[in-house]
């Protein structure tokens, strides 16, 4: 198998380690990455699922069918971790369509796309003194309140931490009413991390004691990703989430990282009325670059229960909001 510089931690080895506690079969590729096989309830069939990974060219796509076909896959979504550029010739051609006969991979744009075109990516070999310049005015205003109240932020990479941030975690997505991830995934999670080199982190920020924000940071190489949070709807006044943020800047600066990676936002014209607009306004207070891929495309392996499956899964949400 071929080594490669994994880009991104959905690529690590550490990663397909743990997807395959939580019961999910990961298929390794000869090129050296990864994708994940999500068997449907009820059924002999799979989707695939191949994150952040390259641009896959024709023998990586044939590699890709072949697999997915030997799985049941009905569909594999790809979403490249490539930043999507004018000057970037593959890009163009990939963001082409198949009927155009460019290139006539065979794929479509997904219907529902899983991770964000768009990231908010701070460049750490900045100095504090540019970073903290870069941000806007009212970002910088609720660190120093912050400070002024007193709050204090610890790292605690430790089992006490992972509780304390495991808390806050289900407190925010109850709060939010958004689906996140299981408490048995959290805990595989980092029961797999420990010792590995895509290292965790947990930064908690304090208030007269109490913990209000928590945030499960990733090292790999020279980024430092920010994929998991939680916080307390306790003593919001003292903006303790926003001096978090900073630390973590600072946390990435003192291990060497190059940059800081949000791990998502939304387009250059983020609609206010989106209900992830607010998290979206609170990273971009930061100064981060704002970082578009190349997109989110479905390679499908069985056309009729491609349109089922998807018709199922519209229905299957509509139904799980309506309960919340």
């Amino acid at each position: 198998m071929a080594l490669i510089r994994q880009a991104h931690p959905l690529q690590t080895p550490e990663w397909g380690i743990f997807r395959e506690k939580t019961g999910v079969r990961v298929i390794k590729l000869t090129s050296g990455y990864q994708f994940t096989v999500h068997k449907l309830p009820l059924s002999n069939f799979s989707i695939g699922y191949f994150p952040k990974g390259p641009l896959p060219d024709r023998k990586m796509l044939d590699e890709l069918m072949e697999k997915g076909k030997a799985h049941k896959c009905i569909f594999i979504q790809i979403e490249p971790h490539i930043e999507n550029t004018k000057n970037l010739e593959s890009s163009r051609l990939w963001r082409a369509s198949p009927s155009a006969g460019i290139l006539n991979l065979g794929l479509r744009n997904s219907i529902k796309p899983l991770f964000t075109k768009y990231n908010f990516v701070v460049d750490l070999t900045k100095s504090e003194e540019e970073l903290m310049a870069a941000m806007q005015p009212k970002t910088r205003y609720n660190i120093r309140v912050a400070e002024k109240h007193g709050v204090e932020v610890r790292e605690e990479t430790n089992d006490k931490g992972f509780e304390i941030y495991l808390k806050l975690y289900f407190e925010t997505t109850k709060r939010q009413h958004y689906f996140g991830h299981t408490e048995k995934y959290h805990r595989l999670l980092w029961q797999t991390l420990t010792n590995h080199s895509l290292t965790p982190h947990i930064l908690i920020a304090y208030y007269k004691g109490v913990p209000l924000t928590a945030w499960f940071l990733l090292q790999l190489t020279d980024t430092l990703y920010y994929p998991y949070g939680g916080s307390s709807i306790e003593y919001r006044n003292v903006m303790a989430n926003n001096l978090v943020v900073w630390e973590a800047i600072r946390l990435g600066k003192k291990l060497g990282c190059k940059q800081f990676d949000m791990w998502g936002a939304l387009g250059p014209d983020a609609d206010p009325k989106d209900p992830w607009y607010g998290f979206h306004k609170f990273k971009q207070g930061y100064g981060g670059r704002l970082v578009e891929y190349v997109g989110s495309y479905d390679l499908v392996l069985n056309p009729i229960l491609y349109w089922v499956f998807h018709l199922i899964d519209k229905l299957r949400w509509l139904i799980l909001k309506l309960k919340k």
